[in-house]
């Protein structure tokens, strides 16, 4: 660990203490141990879930609490770790480590670049820890070293906030700017894969990176949490592949597609809702596969804006949620006034609806939960209907 090592020792030893009643203890120590202590205890819990091999790695040293509620869950890592081909790779924005970690589980060389030494002190620790002998750490800014540092494979992360912790959107204030170095990148190596904010516009950002080749979203619990957009040395007239993953409590989800198929596709639409109604997973709706979809899994969709799809035969492996049609409601003031009486608590989905799930839940008085499923939506001939369901 980057501390000496009484220090490092009574981390170890409190681990499982609770933080609270360790803080009471804070004046019997002459130097920061208990408060240190209660940092890595509170950057553990963080991760208990998220990444269960380091939470059971007790000699790993967490540099913030910050850089756990940042990092890649295990799920992701190891989904991105199958990524990168080649015997080397460059993550340039190594940050607490987890995908250079995951990486060099696949690859036979793996650099890790981060500007903050830290971070970089505890990385090789940590990596020393779960045995990750096949990686370099470097102290360097990713700008810096992108000329220097050679792989087939480059990654990159870049910070999505400001050094004031703002928020941003654009790819061009992402840091480091990708904009800037990829030529160089793809220059020396075989591919680039850069990680994108999950709430980027797809087809905004294919347009400033004409290079890529593969664009995989990622979801977690039908939560869309990753877009990774993959760069090759190929003409950019390319075939764009998109793969979409949701990756639910037990099973995977997976559905891929080459971007121009989405665009010639032709579904059926109907305005006849069937036995069985279909939800897309996020990865899906995010990756904007609304009529393909239809058309792979034999599906209609109910309105070319909708994005719910029915059928009156069970399609079992559709991406995404699956639910038995009990009931179809004509959508009216009226109805909105009574329906609570006979539908008391429901979960609420609106799709191609002029209200939103708070004004339909303020105005029908339904609370939130219980078993039934409430979809507001607008029919192919223009119909708002709500459709009662069951999973």
């Amino acid at each position: 660990m980057p501390l000496n090592p009484n220090i490092s020792r009574f981390i170890r030893e409190h681990l499982d203490d609770n933080p609270d009643q360790l803080l009471w203890k804070k004046n019997d120590y002459p130097d920061n141990r208990v408060v240190i202590a209660v940092e890595q205890i509170q950057a553990r819990e963080n991760i208990k879930d998220k990444l269960p091999s380091w939470y059971a790695c007790r000699d790993i040293f967490y540099p913030s609490k910050l850089s756990t509620e940042q990092c890649s869950s295990e799920t992701t890592a190891l989904y991105k770790s199958r990524l990168a081909t080649g015997d080397s790779l460059c993550d340039l924005t190594g940050g607490l480590g987890v995908d250079t970690y995951f990486f060099s589980r696949q690859v036979g060389k793996v650099t890790y670049v981060e500007r903050d030494e830290l971070y970089c002190e505890s990385a090789r620790s940590n990596f020393r820890a779960l045995g990750a002998t096949n990686i370099e750490v470097v102290h360097a800014d990713a700008t810096t070293v992108a000329n220097n540092v050679f792989a087939d494979t480059y990654y990159i992360d870049p910070a999505r906030r400001t050094t004031d912790n703002k928020r941003v959107f654009a790819l061009t204030d992402y840091a480091p700017n990708v904009l800037e170095i990829k030529e160089t990148l793809l220059r020396q190596g075989q591919r680039l894969i850069i990680k994108i904010s999950p709430m980027a516009d797809l087809s905004a950002v294919l347009q400033l990176l004409p290079e890529t080749t593969d664009v995989h979203v990622i979801s977690v619990r039908n939560e869309c949490k990753e877009l990774l957009f993959v760069l090759g040395k190929t003409p950019a007239n390319q075939t764009v592949n998109i793969h979409t993953v949701n990756f639910a409590t037990d099973s995977e989800q997976r559905f891929s597609f080459p971007l121009e198929e989405e665009k010639d596709a032709q579904p059926h639409y109907t305005s006849h809702v069937g036995t069985y109604l279909y939800e897309p997973n996020s990865s899906i709706l995010k990756s904007g596969a609304f009529k393909l979809v239809a058309a792979r899994y034999g599906v209609e969709k109910l309105h070319p804006h909708s994005h719910l799809y029915t059928s009156d035969h069970l399609v079992e492996d559709f991406p995404g949620r699956s639910f038995h049609v009990k009931e179809i409601l004509d959508f009216s003031s009226k109805l909105l006034k009574q329906i609570s009486h006979t539908i008391p608590k429901a979960n609420i989905t609106t799709r191609n609806f002029k209200l939103s799930v708070n004004e339909l839940r303020s105005r029908s008085k339904i609370k939130d939960g219980g078993t039934v499923y409430l979809f507001a939506t607008t029919l192919n001939d223009g119909r708002a209907v709500l459709v009662r369901a069951e999973k």
